[in-house]
């Protein structure tokens, strides 16, 4: 079950050890893995990892907050505190060089926050705090950006700035939108600034419209053509929920009349492994309809 095209997020189970998420998939039949969150640190992480690819001749990408840090931490390249700020560079940076002891080629990052949540804040409602001004934000975001893009360079690693998800329930709390990169107009205006490349959750980008106004179909089909890494999953509109594609969906209905040619895909798909599976056969199907 291996398309070259598709990946699978190792959050997709829930394993607390890295080695076992992935050897978790793999019994499923994937080889495919995106490294992510969810996992925690330990001495022979990366021997594990490497000996996995070997012995199953795997593929893998790195994402976000992948590798887990000793120390949790929000990863937030707008973060106002250089502190908190050089702390996520530097694991960025880890993850690049990772990534390139991995051969990974493409490692996505998410855009940055106008404010620094709790790591227990994640996924949940923020409590309301001073917003940092969006321009400043940015342009923290931007110097960053730029730092860790001659970093990649050099190791071979293709980075993706990856659009962030606002929910009706943040955007009400802050009567405002807290995070950089969530619909059209302003994740175009950040990949401009940064000349960087977009990672395009689209189950993201489904939340951020709903709460803001938009036309969900309408900006998925603008957005899937600036980019040729997606992340899937499917959701009600209202939060993240990972859940898995339906054939009688409107996202696969829209997906089915996208240009999907030289775009590969990371299924984050979080309620169980007959979803998974589904899911995965399903865009399988898309992409053997346009080969």
């Amino acid at each position: 079950m291996t398309h070259p095209a598709i990946f699978v997020s190792s959050s997709c189970v829930n394993r607390r050890k890295i080695k076992d998420s992935v050897i978790s998939l793999v019994e499923q039949g994937y080889r495919n893995i995106e490294l992510s969150g969810g996992t925690h640190a330990y001495d022979q992480m990366e021997q594990d990892l490497v000996e996995l690819k070997q012995k199953y001749n795997l593929r893998y990408r790195c994402h976000n907050y992948f590798p887990p840090p000793t120390r949790h931490f929000v990863l937030n390249l707008s973060a106002a505190e250089s502190v908190e700020r050089g702390i996520a560079i530097k694991h960025i940076k880890s993850a690049i060089e990772l990534s390139e002891r991995l051969e990974a080629d493409k490692l996505g990052i998410h855009a940055g926050f106008r404010l620094q949540p709790k790591v227990s804040e994640l996924g949940q409602s923020i409590n309301r705090s001073q917003l940092l001004d969006e321009a400043i934000a940015i342009q923290l975001f931007v110097e960053a950006w730029q730092d860790l893009s001659q970093h990649a360079k050099i190791a071979g690693v293709e980075l993706y700035i990856e659009n962030n998800v606002l929910s009706a329930v943040n955007y009400k709390t802050f009567a405002a939108n807290p995070f950089l990169a969530t619909d059209y107009t302003s994740i175009q205006h950040l990949l401009g600034l940064t000349q960087g490349r977009l990672l395009l959750d689209v189950a993201h980008l489904k939340v951020s419209c709903h709460s803001i106004g938009l036309d969900f179909a309408e900006q998925l089909k603008a957005l899937i053509q600036n980019s040729d890494y997606i992340h899937l999953s499917d959701n009600n509109g209202m939060a993240d929920t990972n859940k898995g594609l339906q054939s009688d969906s409107e996202l696969l209905d829209i997906l089915s009349s996208a240009p999907l040619q030289g775009k590969t895909f990371t299924l984050e798909v979080y309620d169980g492994a007959t979803s998974l599976s589904r899911s995965y056969q399903l865009i399988h199907s898309l992409l053997e309809q346009q080969e």
